[in-house]
């Protein structure tokens, strides 16, 4: 049972049979998807150092773009705790560049909500809280955030929060997963955002 399961229960087998196949994820058995962003697009142009140096960590990026290919690779590993992880690589195919959008899940039982530590090495994790829409996409808002100093968290001002807000489902006419994401900022608006559809593929 991996984390999105144990966190949604019975609500999971409301998601589109396409999707519990997507986020059941067996234990070293990767889920690799191909496919294209409709659109690509960072926030205002000032926000560009911040985004340029976010890169750096895989994490966000200031380029924009349409029909960008994409690759999305999804892998539940058991950590030396015990507990199971889910880590998420994301690449986006610019004319010039790639970029890497990547972050590592688990999830707190008591709170019930996952936690994404984002970027590579990850400075901040984000609470997740997941839910089935009723026409059976899988829904993810984000919570809480914290900056990781060391051993120590410290809560980021709601203000400095990035908002998340992700929906993904799958169109059965045309076979293909379909994702939007958008990450704002209470103060500044839209931080990043991105849209596209995707296939399950053979690594």
């Amino acid at each position: 049972m991996t984390i999105y399961q144990e966190l949604l229960g019975e609500d999971f087998q409301r998601l589109h049979p396409k999707l519990q196949d997507r986020y059941a994820l067996p234990m070293g058995k990767p889920f690799y998807g191909v496919g294209t962003m409709l659109k690509v697009r960072a926030g205002s142009p000032w926000l560009k150092p911040f985004l340029t140096l976010s890169a750096r960590w895989q994490f966000l990026f200031p380029e924009s773009g349409r029909d960008v290919p994409f690759t999305i690779k999804n892998t539940c590993r058991s950590l030396p705790s015990g507990e199971a992880e889910i880590y998420w690589e994301r690449t986006f195919y610019f004319e010039k560049i790639s970029r890497n959008f990547n972050a590592y899940m688990t999830m707190d039982p008591k709170r019930k909500v996952v936690k994404d530590y984002l970027g590579e090495p990850h400075l901040f994790y984000s609470d997740l809280k997941m839910s089935v829409t009723p026409e059976g996409r899988m829904q993810i808002r984000s919570g809480s955030q914290r900056f990781l100093v060391g051993k120590r968290e410290i809560p980021i001002p709601r203000l400095l929060e990035g908002v998340v807000a992700v929906e993904e489902g799958y169109d059965d006419v045309r076979e293909v997963f379909t994702i939007q994401v958008e990450i704002r900022n209470r103060m500044v608006g839209r931080v990043m955002a991105y849209e596209g559809e995707f296939k399950a593929a053979s690594l």
